[in-house]
């Protein structure tokens, strides 16, 4: 049966909205679970250690956390997509800065290419992380969408989509697998498929 009210991924807008609520850990929660492989695969796209980037998706929360009571959600004005992406460049931009003292013979070339890397990352304009961000934001919405379409699915057509589409089973392997019909395996990719595309397009109109 579809969930509505009660479903765990809401739309982009209402969680931000009740994000404004401090106490709200459900919502933060969700929040956490949607954006952390976001913030964490840029920071290391960008050039930081694990631990580095553990820090900046630590302090971009740190930074969300203090700004979303007074945050206005107006595409209008200024998309969520885009705040969030300047929120993060400053925390890895920070997080350069942090690493220790250079050695003395390596401190020109170690200098000049560290400060490359910060105002590269630092401006908003540099396309190639901007495409790196449009990529990895597609990825976090396709994997909202992807479990929002999973908890309204009968647990076996998931099975039967995930081994078909994900694990790229034979549709034969598939319908013997789940004592299924090939047509239905066929029907159940088509329908879920289709799933997925209009619960995409919600979430990128509602954030972007």
């Amino acid at each position: 049966m579809a969930r509505t009210d009660d479903d765990p991924l809401r739309t982009r807008a209402t969680l931000l909205e009740k994000m404004k609520n401090p106490g709200d850990d459900t919502s933060w929660q969700e929040f956490f679970d949607i954006y952390w492989q976001l913030l964490y695969g840029f920071a290391r796209k960008a050039g930081l250690s694990d631990a580095e980037a553990q820090d900046v998706v630590q302090e971009t929360l740190v930074v969300v956390a203090k700004q979303m009571p007074t945050f206005k959600y107006d595409p209008a004005i200024g998309t969520f997509k885009a705040w969030l992406l300047t929120q993060t460049r400053w925390r890895i931009v920070d997080q350069l800065r942090k690493r220790g003292p250079i050695i003395a013979h390596q401190a020109s070339a170690e200098d000049t290419a560290r400060t490359a890397t910060i105002e590269k990352i630092a401006d908003e304009n540099s396309p190639d992380l901007n495409a790196v961000w449009e990529a990895d934001w597609g990825h976090t919405l396709l994997a909202a969408a992807m479990t929002r379409v999973k908890h309204r699915l009968d647990p076996q057509k998931f099975q039967i989509f995930d081994c078909y589409v994900n694990r790229e089973w034979p549709p034969e392997k598939v319908a013997q697998t789940f004592s299924v019909k090939v047509d239905q395996v066929y029907l159940i990719k088509n329908r879920v498929t289709e799933m997925l595309r209009e619960e995409f397009q919600r979430l990128e109109r509602q954030g972007t």
